[in-house]
Parts: structure tokens; sequence; C-alpha cells
């Protein structure tokens, strides 16, 4: 059994290494375990961080990373799963504080699976991932506030990564103007493809403005963070709503209270890793709905688990361009 397993200790310091040899179990105290063999994972920017050692992502060693999996039930001890069954896994601290997906096979509590929806592969189910699971929690919180698409404008930030690039395609397919914002203007006709009508340079939102800016946006999708999303919110427009669900460019927050006192502004925060299960299945039908497969196609890359550690280091890099997929039997 081959796993990507991310060690740290005084013989060798911190690693990742392609081995083999048994497979990782689950965690004690698991309820009704379900045994999966994982077909296919994905490289996020916390499976990155996580195995170049760039940030405190794992939480003991040795552990194996990977946010993500999905394949086929190979043994079950719930009833609501059975072997041959197609499922997935996203969030619930997998690749953090529990071995994750960059294996070929996976134990994790019953709680914790979602069944593949019929319209999609396992491989398109992780083309998705935790990034395409975040993307639409942030679309249907946009629709739970009203935000219909005759509102007015919606900008995604970060739009070439991977929520962005679902993002922008699960918004157009719905009907909303979309304004992708990115530092990469070279990828102007990949973000047109996925539907984006109008695109706008990082710098603009990445300036300091005036706590109050002019109107512009009825909402967004911000993976950013820092003072991205200060400016987002300060170019909201009355009763608009900001989704915000990252901080590639920082923690912090250089915000007045101004667009939320003086125009109603909604901040709304979204997770994806405690999600109730409900919301998750909800949120997959959806995908499965919303983004179609040829765009889908357009953003994924395919790399094999000998490519990780590599592939980690563009992405980190800000070399990837949409979602990185992993082959966990090559």
């Amino acid at each position: 059994m081959r796993a990507i397993w991310v060690s740290n200790d005084d013989d060798g310091g911190y690693r990742a290494e392609l081995r083999d040899g048994d497979a990782p179990g689950g965690a004690d105290g698991d309820v009704d375990p379900v045994e999966i063999d994982v077909e296919w994972s994905t490289l996020n920017y916390k499976d990155a961080l996580a195995v170049s050692g760039t940030a405190k992502v794992l939480r003991s060693f040795p552990m194996v990373p990977g946010i993500d999996l999905a394949g086929t039930v190979r043994s079950s001890a719930s009833a609501g799963f059975a072997a041959g069954d197609r499922v997935l896994v996203t969030g619930y601290g997998l690749g953090e504080v529990r071995h994750g997906g960059l294996s070929e096979v996976a134990t994790v509590p019953a709680t914790f699976v979602v069944p593949v929806p019929t319209a999609l592969t396992t491989r398109q189910a992780m083309s998705l991932g935790t990034a395409g699971f975040t993307a639409m929690l942030c679309v249907e919180k946009l629709a739970h506030h009203g935000v219909e698409p005759d509102a007015g404008e919606i900008v995604v930030t970060g739009a070439a990564g991977g929520v962005g690039s679902i993002a922008v395609a699960a918004l157009a397919r719905r009907g909303y103007h979309v304004v992708a914002s990115s530092g990469r203007p070279e990828l102007e006709e990949y973000l047109r493809s996925l539907g984006a009508a109008e695109l706008i340079e990082r710098d603009v939102l990445a300036e300091r403005g005036r706590p109050l800016d002019k109107e512009r946006w009825a909402g967004a999708v911000d993976t950013v963070g820092g003072q991205t999303l200060a400016s987002v919110c300060a170019s909201t427009k009355y009763y608009g709503v900001v989704t915000a669900c990252g901080n590639a460019g920082g923690m912090d927050f250089p915000a007045t209270v101004a667009p939320f006192i003086l125009r109603g502004v909604t901040l709304a925060g979204v997770e994806s890793v405690q999600t109730p299960m409900a919301e998750r299945r909800a949120a997959w039908d959806a995908l499965a709905r919303d983004v179609d497969a040829d765009l889908l196609a357009t953003m994924t890359e395919e790399i094999g688990l000998g490519d990780v550690t590599a592939a980690g280091a563009r992405l980190l890099a800000g070399q990837v361009r949409g979602r990185l997929v992993v082959d966990v039997t090559r």
C-alpha cells in the first residue's frame, strides 16, 4: 500500500516521502468505520503547506496528508454504506489530525462519508474537492441572503485558484455577472472561458482605499482576505453580501465598520471542515448540477502520488491554475 508520509524527527527532520507499507488506520474511537479504496485525491494549498512544512498544518507525525479523497468502499461497519459504494470525504481534520487522502487506502467514520452524486465520477468529485465544495458554500450563501443574478456584479477574488475558478464557473452558470480578480493577466482567456464577464487586476483591490468607497459589488466570493477583503467590503452596494473563505492575503482585516453600519453590508464567513452533513450533501448535489463537466476538465491538472512534492512547490509559488487531482494508483 503506497502513501505519502510526512515525518518530523531528529533523524531526518521534516520530510515528505512516498512509501510502501501497511495501510494507515483510522483513529481511536472511530464509530462505524468505513474502509475506502482511494482512487483520487487532490493537492490543495493546505496540502502543499503540509508537504513542505511551510506552516504547521499537521498535528502529529508521522502523518498521511491530503484533505480530500474519493473512491470505493472496501468494507463498512455502517448500515449506511456497503462495499462498492462510490464515496468522497472532505474536511473533519482529514490530512491534519488524522491520516488523509494521499494514500491508496483510508479509514474514516461513517459520519464523514458523502455518497458521490450520480452525475459525477470519482475523478470529477476530486476535481471539485474541498475547493469546489467551499466555492459552492459561498454561492449558496449569496443566494440564501437574497443576492439574485439581476442584483449586479459579483466579484470573485483569487479567481484563477481552485476555489475561485469553480466559483466563477458556478456563478456564471446560474446567470450572475461575474468579475474575476486575478494577479495573472495571462489567464484572461481561461477565466473568460469559465464565464467571467470582466477581469480586474489584483492590485486594484490590494491597495488600501477609503473606508467607504464607491458602490460597485452586489456580492463577492473572497478567497484572499487581508486588504483585498477590506477593499471589497468598502465598495459593496447597500445590503450586498460578501462571503469570505480564504486568507492567502493575510489574516489581518484592515477595515472599518462603515460598510456594515452605513450600507447594511453582510460579511458571511464560510468554512468547509465542520459543515453539517445535510448542508454538505446539498452543496455536492448543487455542484453536480451547476458545474459543467467540460469546463471542469479545463481547470484540472492530473498528477500521480510521486509528483506531489514538486507540484506542491509549484502551488505555493502561485504557478498552478485551477485544480490538481492526484491519481493515487500511480
